[in-house]
């Protein structure tokens, strides 16, 4: 274990993963960015994230704490997410990843919309910001590799729910302030992470890294895929693949 970085440094990791958000919302009120650009980032993202769940979390997850640990601890991820995601369906994030789903709702549903997003963004950003700050306790590369592809992912997010509060005529003030709060959030969650990491035995810590890389997994193929599927189409597999030799290959390098 490497308990080299200061709580600072760590809250700073987590903040500049979720600075996507920020981002991304600032983007939503300011320019037009191609819907197909979008899906293209997000399927690399997707590919960079799902190979980071294969290769780093459960790796390290199996090999702290067994494979059984592993594999429960992977399905009670998944399965929190699932039910986290099927609650938020009923309030307009189902589709959270996406930019123009906004264009066909009045007012009222496109503020609704906007704030789901928001709420989705928070419990996306729960497992993804606690492995970053377990992975910097370990002293492991996972928290590089890994705010890539969360900084990637993140931003078509904010800039999905930016436009909904936009044509519902909340100002940038009012947007930006909520996804900046939403962003030090991410801070907070990795110091909880990592001083979490510091008290639990290495099979506890080696369940709740699967139970993120399970949460994760879950997001992309619920949230991530699907909407990068709907614009880049044909082209979302080699795109995904690509994501995927990018993150195998960073990992290998210890970034």
């Amino acid at each position: 274990m490497d308990a080299a970085y200061s709580l600072f440094q760590v809250a700073g990791w987590g903040i500049l993963a979720g600075s996507a958000l920020l981002l991304g919302a600032w983007s939503g009120f300011s320019m037009s960015i191609r819907q197909r650009t979008i899906a293209g980032i997000i399927a690399f993202a997707s590919g960079v994230l799902i190979s980071t769940v294969t290769f780093e979390l459960m790796g390290t997850s199996s090999k702290m704490g067994g494979v059984v640990p592993a594999i429960s601890g992977f399905a009670i991820g998944a399965a929190i997410f699932t039910a986290a995601n099927y609650w938020l369906s009923f309030y307009g994030a189902k589709h959270r990843k996406r930019s123009h789903l906004t264009k066909s709702l009045d007012n009222e549903d496109t503020f609704q919309h906007g704030a789901a997003i928001a709420i989705g963004a928070l419990i996306d950003g729960i497992p993804e910001s606690l492995i970053i700050g377990m992975s910097l306790w370990m002293g492991s590369t996972i928290s590089k590799v890994t705010l890539l592809a969360i900084f990637i992912s993140n931003f078509p997010e904010g800039l999905s729910s930016a436009v909904g509060m936009k044509q519902a005529g909340k100002s940038s003030y009012y947007v930006l302030l909520i996804w900046g709060a939403i962003t030090l959030t991410n801070g907070v969650g990795a110091m909880v992470g990592f001083q979490f990491a510091k008290s639990i035995s290495p099979v506890s810590l080696a369940v709740i890294l699967a139970v993120g890389a399970g949460a994760i997994l879950a997001m992309i193929v619920d949230t991530l895929l699907p909407e990068a599927f709907e614009e880049t189409h044909d082209f979302t597999g080699m795109i995904t693949v690509i994501g995927f030799i990018c993150g195998f290959y960073l990992s290998q390098i210890n970034l």
